[in-house]
């Protein structure tokens, strides 16, 4: 008895791979459809969003700068006043009106530097002080650098009597303005050790105490007008490494201060 053959199933329709890649066109259409649907944008309410971010305070008095849709919702101040949405901000003038009035502070200390500098010069040029002080202008104010070896033995803080004539006329100078005035001692790195110096830092301050005892006594200027610091030998204007620069570093410096910093 022959054996039938089974009929070879024949498959209808597309096949599965098709229905997979048909889902998936059909998702990116969808998603370009609406990409293309939110681009779409109300010029009118565009501009008035950028408008208010630029002049109204919509954050802190309305929750949105685009016109409502139903207006008879919003509600009217009484006596015509403006609604909050249409508050200014000048916070761009008032960040230049900043920057103007501290250009002006600068400008008016600068000037400030400038006379006390000029009126400095002009002292020391009539009372030929010259030689004996240098005058600089810093960011403090003026600075008058006076050398040791003009005012003081070596290891020693009591003024020599040569010294006094030319930091009488100092104190002269001082009398006219009312600035605060800081006088600072300074040494060279070579240590100092005696009985009533142990240290530079010792011998720095009682010079700088010397010169501000002095112009108080001498010149009848207020005491508290002064302040004095010894720094021993951690600001040096020049390298310790011979004997002109050491005779450099040891000097008394008379702050006149800036009356903006004082």
């Amino acid at each position: 008895m022959k054996r039938r053959e089974g009929r070879k199933k024949v498959d209808q329709g597309a096949p599965k791979w098709m229905v997979t890649f048909s889902d998936m066109v059909t998702l990116i259409l969808v998603f370009f459809i609406l990409l293309f649907s939110m681009s779409q944008i109300d010029i009118n309410k565009f501009e008035a969003i950028a408008e208010s971010f630029q002049n109204r305070m919509i954050f802190d008095f309305f929750p949105s700068a685009v016109p409502l849709d139903n207006p008879s919702d919003s509600r009217s101040l009484e006596g015509g006043e403006k609604t909050s949405n249409d508050i200014e901000l000048p916070v761009e003038k008032e960040e230049d009106d900043e920057t103007d009035t501290a250009s002006d502070q600068q400008e008016q200390q600068n000037d400030t530097l400038d006379n006390l500098m000029a009126e400095v010069e002009n002292y020391l040029d009539a009372n030929e002080l010259n030689k004996v002080v240098s005058a600089s202008r810093s960011e403090r104010g003026v600075v008058l650098v006076l050398q040791d070896s003009i005012l003081f033995n070596p290891g020693e803080a009591e003024i020599l009597s040569s010294a006094l004539p030319f930091l009488t006329k100092v104190g002269n100078l001082l009398s006219q303005i009312d600035n605060h005035v800081k006088v600072e001692g300074h040494t060279d790195d070579v240590p100092m050790s005696s009985y009533r110096y142990p240290s530079n830092w010792e011998l720095s301050g009682a010079r700088a105490s010397s010169v501000v005892r002095y112009l108080i006594e001498e010149n009848n200027i207020g005491e508290e007008r002064f302040s004095i610091a010894g720094y021993s030998d951690t600001r040096p204007i020049v390298k310790n490494n011979n004997a002109t620069n050491r005779s450099k570093n040891r000097r008394v410096e008379i702050v006149i201060l800036d009356t903006n910093k004082e």
